[in-house]
């Protein structure tokens, strides 16, 4: 097994970054065939790739056309695609640049991947700035370039906040993280280039680091995208490979942007979520053990064997199971929320089971959810490292630390503490009955990975730890094939297309826990890009209920006192739930406005579509401060000649409208505020 680490850790040695030159213009594709042709002409002999680098202190447009150029087929992972592999060898110093290039036959789609070898006995010159992509693409027709983008995580209820900028002719959009997480704060690595003509590419990064994106207008029917790891400046050792991050562009043609929006919403679903059996799987309906222990309590920090288990008896006698049992952080050694230095992240590290609390393991709170017929997920944060810890005590030389800085990183990049690490967690795995597992992160690793660089070897560390965190996951995915992974990093920190095509945010965000309107502006935002994340349900009301919706979410309701929601409401909005999750699959269309919706004065509405089907549902909310009881919206996907039956949710009362009256204005009326409504509709034969 650990020949099957090595080798999958070795997949992983690619990298690099930052703007080099544009160059060649093509018009985007149109069709698949041109999608194929679009690869042929760039990635050939004798041409500019679309994508740049320096090599010692030199841009690759003016040598890589005269490096030795190779082809192959390779045998492509991915259903309805094929894979190619182009080669570019400088002779001379013995670096060899590999690309392996996916396209997708089922949608106008293509993505890439570079790697970096050094093949000589010596060190290679200075590879920097290198642009996983470097391309500019121009279109025939005149018109308004816009960017459709969105931010990233950051606790608020701005998080994943839709940002539609409109180009200027040489005035460039830098987009970046904060951090070294993915989806931090300031940058979201999936937006829209939405160009004159109907027309425009949907743009995914693959980067569980700190990536960028640079767009610029460059004439009036041109735009340029640049992206990849933003910094980069160093020398490969002998022997030595390094990866880059993944690149995917989406072409599509339509009336609106919307178009490319569910175009890669079925694209992530297609190709980059989690397959069990070579079907997709979904991720589950998950049921909380917290409900608020008394302070100075956290987390599970006072939770018990025989408490645990009596919850999930509970959940069974009044019928209401979820379909996976969580148990998030605290349950570790040295937990204990009654003593001084007994929070979970003090403690982190720590990865044996707390005795006093859990004296047999976790096998019996397993063994519990097991006979409900449940899946058990278990809480791990094995990037972080406390002082004094297991981890501490038995590796320090696992680990990365600053000064005054309590927190130390465990070193993916290593390989003897990947082996470890992974080993450790699957045997865990094993032995406590666990069926998901959820990995958290929660601080930036990127002020480690820069001390740990040396001047010569810029980027180093961040490679290799990003390398080595997709190697842990693909590890265990493979020794549990039935493995769903739960991915958290202050909630949603670390969203990209690698970690997408492995996990799901189950808990999207760390926003004020159980305030709808800000998740209502979390769904509305990730929308447009991801259809499978997920937040907590608190209460069953329908208003707080519809504002915790999506194609995963978390119970998070009292069973346990008077303060319980009554068992016949939460029976009713479990099943309300699985009816309503296979809609969060469809295609998504906002109904009301981007701009300002965090406030609490405004009206939120969306529809999920199911053309396949004829059906849908349109849910909206009328916030506490807004004064308008009545708005216009307009449906998407409807059959103008057809008629619709639409059935109020709350009152069953169902109304047959003609297609062309949805699509050209529904109106919806709230009288109580906050107040919700739902819709379903569908097509009358």
């Amino acid at each position: 097994m650990k020949k099957l680490i090595i080798a999958i850790f070795t997949i992983y040695m690619f990298g690099c970054f930052h703007p080099a030159n544009g160059q060649n213009k093509q018009n985007i594709p149109s069709s698949n065939g041109d999608v194929q042709h679009w690869v042929k002409q760039h990635f050939a002999k004798g041409k500019i790739p679309p994508f740049s680098f320096k090599y010692g202190g030199k841009s690759s447009n003016g040598f890589i056309k005269n490096w030795q150029f190779s082809t192959q087929k390779l045998a492509s992972k991915e259903p309805n695609s094929e894979e190619t592999q182009f080669t570019w060898t400088d002779k001379k110093t013995g670096l060899v640049v590999k690309c392996n290039v996916i396209v997708f036959s089922d949608f106008q789609a293509v993505e890439w991947v570079l790697k970096f070898s050094n093949t000589s006995k010596n060190n290679t010159p200075q590879i920097e700035n290198v642009a996983v992509t470097d391309q500019s693409f121009q279109v025939t027709e005149k018109g308004n370039f816009i960017l459709h983008r969105a931010k990233g995580s950051d606790a608020a209820r701005v998080d994943f906040q839709p940002i539609d900028e409109k180009l200027e002719v040489g005035k460039n959009v830098y987009m970046t993280p904060a951090g070294g997480r993915s989806s931090d704060k300031t940058a979201f690595p999936f937006f829209n280039i939405e160009m004159p003509g109907g027309q425009g590419i949907m743009v995914a990064v693959g980067w569980t680091g700190k990536w960028y994106a640079d767009v610029v207008q460059t004439n009036e029917n041109s735009v340029t995208l640049k992206s990849g790891m933003e910094k980069m400046n160093l020398k490969l050792l002998p022997g030595e490979e390094i990866r880059t991050p993944k690149i995917s562009l989406l072409f599509w043609k339509g009336d609106d942007r919307m178009v490319g929006h569910n175009q890669f919403r079925q694209f992530i679903l297609a190709h980059h979520s989690r397959k069990i059996n070579g079907k997709f799987a979904e991720y589950p309906l998950s049921g909380s053990f917290d409900y608020g222990d008394p302070a100075p309590c956290g987390e599970y920090e006072c939770l018990a064997e025989e408490f645990a288990t009596a919850l999930v008896k509970r959940y069974k006698q009044f019928d209401i199971l979820p379909e996976v049992f969580w148990l998030d952080a605290g349950w570790y050694t040295g937990c204990n929320g009654l003593v001084k230095g007994g929070q979970w992240h003090l403690n982190v590290g720590n990865w044996t089971v707390e005795k006093e609390r859990f004296p047999n393991g976790l096998r019996p709170v397993a063994d519990a959810v097991h006979k409900t017929g449940a899946k058990f997920m278990v809480w791990f944060e094995p990037e972080r490292v406390r002082p004094e810890t297991q981890i501490d005590k038995e590796h320090p030389e696992w680990l990365i630390k600053l000064p005054k800085n309590n927190n130390y990183l465990f070193n993916l990049g290593n390989k003897d503490a990947l082996l470890w690490m992974t080993d450790y967690i699957t045997d865990f795995i094993k032995k406590e009955g666990i069926d998901y597992y959820r990995q958290d992160f929660n601080f930036d690793p990127k002020p480690y990975w820069d001390a740990s660089d040396a001047p010569d070897r810029v980027g180093m560390s961040e490679i290799r730890h990003i390398e080595g965190l997709y190697a842990f996951w693909d590890s265990l995915l493979v020794r549990f094939p039935n493995l769903l992974i739960d991915n958290c990093a202050s909630g949603g920190r670390r969203l990209d297309l690698e970690t997408t095509s492995r996990s799901a945010p189950l808990w999207r965000t760390d926003y004020q826990y159980g305030e709808p309107n800000g998740y209502q502006c979390h769904t509305f935002g990730l929308n447009f890009y991801l259809p499978v994340h997920g937040t907590a349900i608190y209460k069953t009301d329908g208003y707080t209920f519809r504002s915790g919706l999506g194609a995963t979410a978390v119970l998070n309701w009292e069973v346990t006192g008077k303060n319980s929601e009554s068992i016949p409401s939460i029976q009713k909005r479990i099943q309300d739930y699985k009816n309503l999750r296979p809609y969060f699959y469809a295609d998504y269309y906002p109904l009301t406005e981007s701009l300002n919706n965090q406030t609490d004065s405004v009206w939120l509405a969306y529809q999920l579509n199911r053309p396949e089907k004829n059906d849908g549902i349109i849910i909206a909310f009328r916030r506490g401060e807004c004064p308008e009881e009545t708005i216009s919206v307009k449906l998407r996907g409807i059959d103008d000649g057809a008629d619709y039956e639409l059935t109020d949710d709350d009152s069953g009362k169902k109304t047959v409208v003609k297609g062309a009256e949805l699509r050209k204005g529904l109106s919806l009326s709230i009288n109580e505020k906050p107040g919700s409504l739902m819709f379903w509709y569908k097509k009358k034969n």
